[in-house]
């Protein structure tokens, strides 16, 4: 059986088409992507939580379809249900009767909805009525009775308590045309105006996926593989291997899988930006010039600081608290300094403040400026495209005044489980992880053989260095571009 699921056209399009026999109200879509829903129409607020939008057409002809808003459906699993189908008590049996009394209906009902009684004989040969008329119940106080016509559908006969269902009439006719489109960058095909094309990211992040194996699945799979009666492993709960799975995807995400993400930003008048909630660490930081191209942007190292704690002293040098006893902070005037050392004037030598290009950085080597007359340069800041710092006080990064309303990209790790599309073993990492758990549940429990701990650990260690050399993805003509350079001095 092949391990492709989806036709060309659900995986490039995010689209797939269905055709009314005009007596189904419900279809299953078979994406890699699950459904995601929040409300039917677009009146809902709920609407936007959708991954998909949903069109409809006569005839299937570009230019024909529009967006299916008018009715209500329902969605369970990866199945759409047109029917929008309401479960409700009767309160009483009438015995025979072209109607049913109604307490409390969980959903709605209107006329033209089809009614359904479980149990119940129809004398028309029917096994449903649709409802007619809506009216206060004038034998049940409280009930709402819904009646259909007893010259077509005939009377029901059933007992009190049955089982009642309502559900919208077909609304497809035959051989109608219906596709289900998941939200894509360009809209999708099907829209004919903006507001209703399928505008979102969720066919892209599909992109790529038969590259990785979900959590899940490898969860599965180690279990069927590795643990039972006669195998390595005689039990484990599916807890404790899902823990381990989650420290394992920690722990590659660091040095092994391709977890590092990115944000382009703008770097406000505050030279400061928040880091990304799911942050661990930052790999680079770049600005963008005119042309796209990146310019790296150094750490301070010990150029500056942001202090952690800022507390305000007297004129002792002590500490001071408020009423609570706790230490009275105020501003730091080292971020302070930091961030105004690029107005102008503000350089010892004032021959140089009408040229805004020339801050401080111009005594610590831009190399255009004083060639031959920096005596005491240290090579470290002899950088032009300026700097960046964390500032652990405020959860932010911080960056030098020169960087101010310039494009950067931020390059950083994350653990591999701050969303679902994280999620995701790499196939190519994927021994190793079954090799991980078989050393980390093991290695949890008493009266193990050390023998066996140790081959299993060395095993682990083995498979991570072969993911770790399989997914550094390195190419001989990214070695020989490099290498035609080896005639170079490289001076450090």
């Amino acid at each position: 059986m092949s391990l492709i699921t989806e036709n060309n056209r659900q995986y490039y399009e995010g689209a797939q088409g269905f055709r009314s026999d005009g007596t189904t109200s419900q279809f299953t879509t078979t994406f890699n992507t699950d459904l995601v829903f929040g409300a039917p129409t677009p009146s809902s607020v709920d609407y936007a939580l959708n991954n998909f939008k949903i069109y409809s057409s006569s005839n299937g002809i570009p230019g024909t379809w529009t967006e299916y808003d008018s009715l209500t459906y329902t969605v369970s699993g990866n199945t759409i249900n047109f029917g929008g189908s309401s479960v409700t008590i009767t309160v009483i049996a009438p015995g025979s009767a072209n109607y049913v009394d109604i307490n409390t209906l969980t959903g709605s009902a209107n006329v033209g909805d089809k009614v359904e009684i479980a149990g119940a004989t129809w004398s028309g040969g029917f096994s449903y009525a649709i409802i007619t008329a809506i009216s206060a119940s004038p034998t049940v106080t409280g009930a709402t009775r819904y009646e259909w016509n007893p010259a077509t559908y005939g009377n029901a006969t059933y007992g009190s308590g049955q089982v009642v269902t309502f559900k919208q009439p077909v609304v497809f006719d035959a051989n109608n045309h219906i596709v289900v489109q998941l939200k894509k960058l360009d809209g999708g095909n099907y829209g004919s105006t903006s507001a209703d094309k399928a505008y979102g990211d969720t066919v892209e992040e599909n992109y790529g996926s038969y590259a990785y194996t979900k959590l899940n699945d490898a969860i599965n799979n180690f279990l069927v593989a590795y643990v039972g009666a006669g195998k390595l492993i005689p039990s484990v709960k599916r807890t404790d291997v899902m823990f381990h799975a989650k420290r394992a995807i920690q722990e590659f995400s660091y040095d092994t899988l391709k977890s590092v993400n990115s944000q382009e930003l703008t770097i406000p008048h505050n030279l400061s930006v928040v880091l990304p909630q799911d942050y661990v660490n930052y790999v680079n930081l770049y600005w963008i010039d005119n042309q796209g191209v990146q310019h790296i942007i150094m750490p301070t190292n010990n150029l500056t600081s942001n202090p952690y704690t800022i507390p305000l002293q007297d004129d002792q040098g002590v500490p001071t608290q408020d009423n609570f006893n706790n230490d009275v902070t105020g501003t730091s005037i080292v971020e302070d300094r930091w961030k105004s050392n690029y107005l102008k004037g503000n350089y010892p030598d004032n021959n140089f403040a009408d040229n805004p290009e020339r801050g401080w950085e111009y005594y610590y080597g831009w190399p255009e400026f004083g060639y031959g007359e920096l005596y005491g340069l240290d090579p470290k800041y002899a950088n032009i495209n300026g700097y960046f710092n964390i500032n652990e006080r405020e959860g932010k990064m911080s960056f030098s005044a020169n960087l101010v309303d310039k494009l950067i990209v931020f390059e950083y790790i994350s653990d591999g489980l701050s969303t679902d599309l994280d999620t995701r073993i790499p196939k190519l990492a994927e021994e190793a992880l079954y090799a991980y758990l078989k050393h980390a549940i093991l290695a949890s429990r008493i009266n193990q053989p050390e023998y066996v701990i140790q081959r299993l650990k060395k095993e682990a260690s083995a498979q991570l260095r072969n993911a770790k050399i399989r997914l550094s993805n390195i190419k001989l003509d990214q070695i020989v571009q490099v290498m035609r350079g080896k005639s170079k001095w490289i001076k450090h």
